[in-house]
């Protein structure tokens, strides 16, 4: 009775000091969730909770978390030129970073090798790996088979081909190459991130699977989908949209490797997602967390899983680039602290910090070495990662995690009866989900009504408003690599070249034969990244955004 009184106490000084009462006083998350400005052991009384590594995981997919294991520090790189990168990813690997993850170049992302496009844009957003020769520079004194490597690398996955013909002229087997195919997910970049995908939507389709095929059988450590909710939020997407848009994906991955003739168990537990993380803090917490509820309900429930690995939400966070802000850049520092923070609390398996100047673009060394060690800070200062699942029990985060399930299952439920997630896609369901969440945001920005420091409120004069140089790629870098690309196809046996371009033709319609296979042997006979892919765009037809 007493705690009734207080509560009621708390209620009517509440209402006499705001003027409303408490239930009427709500904020609202990116995700249109109503906030209140108080939460009791009434709004939680899910019985879900469990335990770490126990299903349905939503305190965790291990049982011992970061005590047994930290997450992985894997930092984003592409810089200039292929020994730039090898550079650079070596002092990473030496200031704590302990994964690879390579940037490739814009020209790389649309599918063509740095003689086929304007020079201004090579080097641009990232490295330019054009042959096996540009791959071998990347990943010298680079030991392959002892670290975990991320490829953003869209389908057709000639990086993960140059990759292993590295390890075969190495003697290192496939089974010790660990990492994660981190741009397979297609449907993404239909949506999201046009400049990545290269094929027709259903061409597409038929490279993932057959890539699937070829790392389920040949490299038993390697991730052949990772799931991409970054491009998504990104783009305007809300936290709960970018969450049930990637489950939305992952189903319709499993259910076309299915048709293959693979059983759930023997894939799913390396399927993966790959997330963005907002500065909106226990909305992020909470979208990790219902994401592995949900995740485990529908391997077991929906597809019949039984080994607990195929039911584990494994998924990589990268701190958000679209609120990092050209202005006061060093604010930054902060936003991606708190973002990171999000990511461990979270659950993360492996995280990404950006770096404060990257509004501006290439990041520079000094602000690279400033995310690599908000990480180090995190880890190792913090505390932060003693606990597993320390906001577990928050009547807040409960509820937060509850309302972000509930209203994910809604949008998944939607396209389930739409025929999917590629349907979704084509009839401009999720661009235009997308599109008017980003307007809505932005038009809150501009009412002031969602606040950005340093952008809508506490500005700054223009000249005091210091900003890290722009750096650009030197042009005798860029000469050179072309150089060196000329020289590669002048020097290569063509008519090897021609025909492994001829069996990779006949992988494209022939069933028996295996697209990444041949794409490996492509590469093998010295066909360059733009050469595989455009046979591939020859054969299985270019890819078109929607318009909504």
């Amino acid at each position: 009775m007493e705690k009734i009184n207080q509560y009621q106490k708390w209620k009517d000084d509440y209402e006499r000091v705001r003027g409303v009462s408490s239930e009427e006083d709500l904020k609202y998350n990116l995700s249109g969730i109503p906030v209140k400005p108080l939460y009791t052991a009434q709004d939680f009384q899910n019985q879900s909770l469990s335990y770490p590594g126990l299903y349905p995981y939503t305190r965790g997919i291990y049982p011992t978390m970061y005590r047994g294991r930290g997450w992985s520090r894997r930092q984003l790189i592409g810089l200039d030129t292929p020994e730039r990168f090898n550079e650079r990813q070596r002092e990473m690997i030496k200031a704590g970073s302990n994964a690879v993850s390579l940037i490739f170049c814009n020209s790389f992302y649309r599918g063509y090798d740095a003689d086929m496009v304007d020079p201004l844009l090579v080097g641009t957003c990232g490295t330019p790996i054009n042959t096996i020769e540009d791959m071998e520079i990347a990943f010298d004194q680079i030991p392959i088979d002892q670290i975990s490597i991320g490829l953003n690398d869209p389908i057709g996955f000639t990086g993960l081909a140059m990759l292993l013909v590295i390890a075969k002229r190495r003697g290192i087997p496939f089974s010790k190459i660990t990492g994660t195919s981190n741009q397979s997910d297609f449907i993404s970049h239909f949506v999201a991130n046009h400049m990545f995908y290269r094929l027709s939507l259903d061409g597409s389709l038929k490279v993932l699977l057959d890539h699937i095929e070829y790392t389920n059988k040949h490299l038993p450590n390697w991730n052949p989908v990772s799931i991409v909710g970054q491009h998504m939020q990104q783009a305007g997407a809300t936290p709960v949209q970018a969450l049930a848009f990637t489950i939305s994906s992952g189903i319709t991955y499993i259910e076309e490797t299915l048709k293959r003739g693979f059983p759930i168990d023997s894939f799913a537990p390396r399927f993966t997602f790959f997330y963005d993380i907002s500065i909106s803090l226990f909305e992020e917490i909470a979208k990790f967390r219902a994401g592995r509820r949900i995740w485990a309900k529908l391997l077991k429930e929906r597809f019949g899983a039984v080994d607990q690995r195929s039911m584990r939400f494994k998924f990589h966070g990268q701190t958000s680039g679209a609120e990092l802000t050209r202005q006061q850049p060093l604010n930054n520092i902060v936003r991606i602290t708190v973002q990171a923070m999000a990511g461990i609390l979270g659950g993360a398996q492996s995280l990404h910090t950006d770096s404060y100047d990257e509004a501006l673009g290439t990041p520079i060394e000094e602000a690279a070495r400033i995310a690599i060690n908000t990480q180090n800070i995190l880890a190792e200062e913090s505390g932060i990662a003693d606990v597993i699942d320390p906001l577990g029990g928050s009547y807040y985060v409960e509820k937060l995690t509850d309302d972000m399930e509930e209203k994910a299952w809604e949008y998944i439920n939607k396209i389930d009866e739409m025929g999917g997630m590629m349907e979704a896609v084509r009839n401009g369901f999720v661009q235009k989900e997308i599109g008017e969440s980003a307007d809505k945001y932005q038009r809150a920005v501009d009412r002031k009504e969602k606040i950005i420091v340093g952008v809508n409120k506490y500005q700054i004069d223009e000249s005091e408003d210091k900003r890290p140089p722009v750096t650009r790629v030197a042009p005798e870098l860029v000469d050179n690599h072309l150089r060196r690309l000329e020289k590669y196809k002048k020097n290569r046996d063509q008519h090897r070249v021609e025909q492994a371009l001829a069996r990779l033709r006949e992988a494209t319609k022939d069933n028996s034969l295996n697209i990444f296979e041949e794409t490996i042997s492509a590469i093998e006979a010295g066909c360059t990244h733009g050469e595989v892919i455009k046979e591939l765009r020859d054969q299985l037809g270019f890819g078109y955004p929607n318009i909504v």
